[in-house]
């Protein structure tokens, strides 16, 4: 039974966000052990010729003085000093943009797996995220990655390493092995997320739809194992026949709840208030959400990553905007002698809402006490491909499937209107996932 906790409508701050994350992990140092591995493989076996789409991003950089530029000083600017140099010397760990895509080159044969680092242990997600991690704090870095020009680069390299993961190769790091997913460490962490959500025992079979007698499940690739379906009887649908009743859209942490969101504000600024006209990518119809309320909640790489509608009712408009893949916000200047947030773009989730590649999915209930409502699932680092699964047109019903995440690790927003008395969240703050299709919410009729 998924717990029940205070709506935060009466809370003194109007913004409450939940600094806590889990895509990145949570100890720096395994972060630094595997970009170190990274990094120590390509030093050792020195340059090896970029891949086809490498190359190009290369030709790119050398051949427009302003993106030379960038990503010429962000690593310059890297400040020297713990945590951000890999030795005593202050050199930090990616030295140069050539380092840089060589290590990108390396990444790119290999899929997403655990790593062991220290007295910890834990497992790197996104490794772009992790070689960018430092420059894109930077005043340069910063810029670079909110250039269009530098994010349709991004586009088409995500989009060749998003080929990679759907092949046979990839499916190699779903394996019993120390790095492997289904490997002793990489099991146990992945069926307690699952398990307590919900406070159950289940093992991966009877969460997850697959095939258990056979390789890796059954599972064919990264991508398959990574956009795997969940077992109905392990998420049931909250309240199915009561439409006061919101369900989970998203196996999620809670980030954020606001009310009397604005249409258009600051959201670059240190406390990320919400745009709703950005997030809702200018849509006509984001003017009927001016001071909406707003929860946010974060999935990790652990999660499931499909979405699933939080009411009954008609899918009104639905599109995927295109946007930025690893921009974060710039709060405090290293030049200046700030520091940058080594919490990664995990804490950047309300910036990112009007600025990262996003779908919108806007339904209308067929609760009247809710009528419009919106859906964004926000794409985080390399987990920017958003499928959406439904059509304009198309009638759901609560907890019915809506699309999904490819490859990483994500956010996701639901939007209501100003005058939808919408209460009952659970508490910002909450250690476990909301489980998906639990119980969310619930409106006043």
């Amino acid at each position: 039974m998924v717990h029940q906790h205070g709506d935060h409508s009466n809370i003194p701050h109007k913004h409450r966000v939940n600094r806590l994350g889990a895509w990145m992990p949570t100890d720096n140092r395994v972060h630094r052990e595997w970009l170190g591995r990274a990094i120590d493989h390509v030093d050792e076996h020195g340059e090896k010729e970029l891949i086809p789409v490498l190359r190009e991003f290369k030709d790119m950089i050398e051949g427009n003085p302003r993106i030379y530029m960038y990503f010429s000083e962000m690593w310059d600017e890297i400040p020297s000093k713990p945590p951000y140099q890999n030795d005593p010397t202050g050199q930090s760990q990616i030295r140069d943009y050539p380092h840089m895509l060589q290590i990108l080159n390396h990444v790119f044969g290999r899929a997403p797996e655990w790593t062991d680092a220290a007295a910890s242990v834990g497992m790197v997600g996104v490794p772009m995220a992790a070689i960018f991690d430092y420059a894109m704090g930077t005043p340069s870095g910063h810029a670079a990655f909110l250039d269009p020009d530098v994010n349709c680069m991004l586009k088409k390299i995500l989009n060749e390493w998003g080929k990679y993961l759907k092949s046979p190769e990839s499916a190699e790091v779903l394996g019993d092995h120390q790095a492997g997913w289904f490997g002793e460490v990489g099991y146990k962490d992945l069926m307690e997320v699952a398990n307590a959500a919900n406070k159950t025992s289940f093992v991966f079979e009877d969460m997850y739809m697959c095939q258990p007698s056979e390789k890796h499940y059954g599972f064919k690739s990264w991508d398959d194992f990574f956009t795997r379906q969940v077992h109905d009887s392990a998420r049931p649908v909250a309240s199915p026949d009561d439409d006061n009743v919101i369900a989970n859209s998203c196996e999620s942490k809670v980030f954020s709840v606001a009310r009397d969101a604005k249409l258009r504000d600051k959201f670059w600024i240190k406390g990320q208030p919400y745009s709703v006209v950005d997030m809702l990518g200018n849509d006509p119809l984001s003017k009927q959400f001016d001071g909406a309320t707003i929860y946010q909640a974060f999935l990790s790489a652990l999660s499931y990553h499909r979405w699933h509608t939080p009411v009954s009712g008609k899918v009104k408009r639905c599109f995927v905007r295109d946007g930025t893949y690893f921009s974060e916000p710039l709060f405090e200047s290293p030049v200046d002698g700030g520091n940058i947030d080594t919490g990664g773009i995990g804490v950047a989730q309300g910036y990112l809402s009007a600025l990262a590649t996003r779908a919108v999915i806007f339904i209308e209930a067929d609760n009247p006490a809710i009528g419009l409502m919106a859906f964004i699932g926000i794409g985080m680092d390399e987990v920017s491909t958003c499928e959406i699964t439904v059509k304009e047109g198309q009638h759901l019903k609560k907890g019915d499937e809506l699309g999904m995440f490819h490859f990483g690790g994500s956010s996701h927003c639901l939007l209501f209107r100003n005058g939808v008395k919408v209460g009952g969240f659970p508490e910002v703050g909450r250690s476990e996932n909301v489980p998906v299709r639990g119980r969310l919410a619930v409106v006043e009729p």
